[in-house]
């Protein structure tokens, strides 16, 4: 789902993470690795990690939800095509919401509230839909889990960052995404021997444990120093690092980095359409509409649907989908500073561009009625290859560049727009992908492909190369 949000970052918190052109966990400016971060004391670093993930899997669990639940919720309730789609694409313009108010509250009421309110939305989300009896019910329910969807799309990888120590910021970072993952295999897993009421309560869980475990870690030293709370800023700190760990240098340099900060201009959204930002903006924002409109969210949210219309059994192709996108995403986290940004995203595109094809050729031939015994293993292999594209590059990589290309007083205001369009994105696509499989099925892979395509152009002839580079050479390469 470009769900693979790492780096999703936005608003003026994540500043600070994303100094010198670094991805979250690469920040140069705190930790040293042996100093702080002795195996005695990694302890708390660890359970507040697997504390904040919870979120990421509540978020996966809303997002893997309708697909393996739409035969039965629309039998159960009597809905229709499009009172179906409405409940679909109703999660993405709740994460809209979620993700353009996550910065003011992750501000406001620190990190650890945020979490909290998001998973309170998806809890009385969850629980709607359980008790629901129509369609409006239903929708409320979506749209809760949504807004928590784009609160925790924030704050998870923010608080993870801030509370890292250098040498395990970007493998802990990583969690965030492949958590969503493994939440979205779940539900398409269990979601095939469960009822769709029995599936929403499976949605608590990884809530009540959030809601359970933040009551013992600490809260971001970051955002207690921003807001100059000293006494619980070192307290968190000595937490986090150990309780024989010297902080005081690490502690100064937070404290000069966020006074340095707090002297920059606040940037404002006009001040992006200003020549020597624009180029930036093109990359990032354009880089989140190839993600979403490639139709990530359409094929994700109605998998099983897919594979019934291409007479091919729900059950064994949504389980194989679950299976394959894990380890991709895991494989690609391993490789994305070696082999670069620019060749992930050319491989693939032109891996979506295939996929696409080979889908949209399996329902030409089921609607001529030709090569029957070929329609199902083409479709099959299509979306596999399709999700196993989009999780090599096109999920997580636009992000990692997006946090690179923005110059650091513009990174918050920059970054709040091009989550927005990729969440507005990931809701058109999932609203019309029913309608669009209704006029024609191999029409709407086609689509698909021809905007696929599009990307890489976009790709080859716009974006540059970001790997190992400081802010001032990305510029620099930009602005030439």
């Amino acid at each position: 789902m470009a769900i693979e949000d790492n780096g999703n970052v936005h608003g003026d918190v994540t500043i600070p993470l994303l100094e010198e052109g670094k991805n979250i966990g690469d920040e140069e400016n705190v930790y040293t690795d042996e100093e702080t971060s002795g195996k005695a004391s990694l302890w708390m670093v660890y359970l507040s990690t697997f504390v904040a993930v919870c979120g990421s899997f509540a978020f996966g669990s809303s997002a893997g939800y309708s697909s393996p639940t739409q035969t039965a919720i629309t039998k159960d309730l009597s809905l229709t095509l499009a009172e179906y789609s409405v409940f679909g694409s109703i999660l993405t313009f709740g994460a809209m919401i979620g993700a353009t108010t996550s910065g003011p509250i992750a501000d406001f009421i620190g990190r650890k509230g945020a979490m909290r309110t998001a998973t309170g939305f998806s809890v009385a989300g969850w629980l709607a839909i359980y008790f629901a009896k129509g369609a409006l019910s239903l929708d409320i329910g979506r749209l809760a889990t949504g807004y928590g969807m784009g609160v925790f799309s924030y704050v998870v990888p923010v608080f993870i960052a801030e509370i890292a120590p250098k040498n395990l910021r970007g493998a802990l970072t990583t969690a965030n995404q492949l958590m969503i993952c493994c939440a979205v295999s779940v539900a398409f897993i269990i979601g095939t021997v469960l009822t769709w009421r029995t599936l929403a309560l499976t949605g608590l869980i990884p809530c009540a444990i959030l809601l359970f475990g933040l009551f013992f870690i600490p809260e971001s030293p970051r955002w207690l120093a921003k807001i100059g709370h000293e006494k619980e800023f070192e307290a968190a700190l000595q937490d986090l690092r150990g309780k024989g760990a010297d902080i005081s240098e690490e502690a100064a340099e937070i404290r000069d980095y966020i006074e340095t900060l707090e002297r920059l201009p606040k940037a404002k959204m006009l001040d992006l359409f200003q020549r020597r930002y624009f180029r930036s903006v093109i990359i990032g924002v354009g880089l989140m509409v190839f993600q979403q409109f490639g139709g990530i969210n359409g094929i994700c949210f109605y998998l099983s649907n897919i594979f019934e219309s291409a007479g091919v059994s729900p059950s064994i192709a949504t389980i194989t989908y679950a299976i394959i996108q894990v380890p991709i995403t895991a494989l690609n986290t391993t490789v994305i500073d070696k082999a670069g940004r620019k060749p992930l995203l050319l491989v693939s595109s032109t891996g979506l561009v295939l996929a696409c094809i080979l889908s949209g050729t399996s329902f030409y031939l089921k609607d001529h009625n030709l090569a029957p015994s070929s329609v199902p293993i083409l479709a099959v292999t299509g979306i596999l290859m399709y999700i196993g594209s989009f999780s090599a590059g096109m999920g997580a990589v636009p992000w990692v560049v997006m946090s690179e290309i923005f110059p650091i007083n513009i990174k918050g205001i920059a970054g709040s727009l091009a989550t927005l369009v990729n969440w507005f994105g990931a809701w058109a696509v999932s609203y019309t992908f029913n309608f669009l499989m209704s006029w024609s099925s191999y029409g709407t892979f086609i689509i698909y492909a021809a905007i696929n395509a599009v990307a890489i152009v976009f790709v080859i002839t716009v974006v540059p190369e970001t790997k190992g580079k400081t802010l001032e050479q990305i510029q620099a390469a930009i602005n030439a």
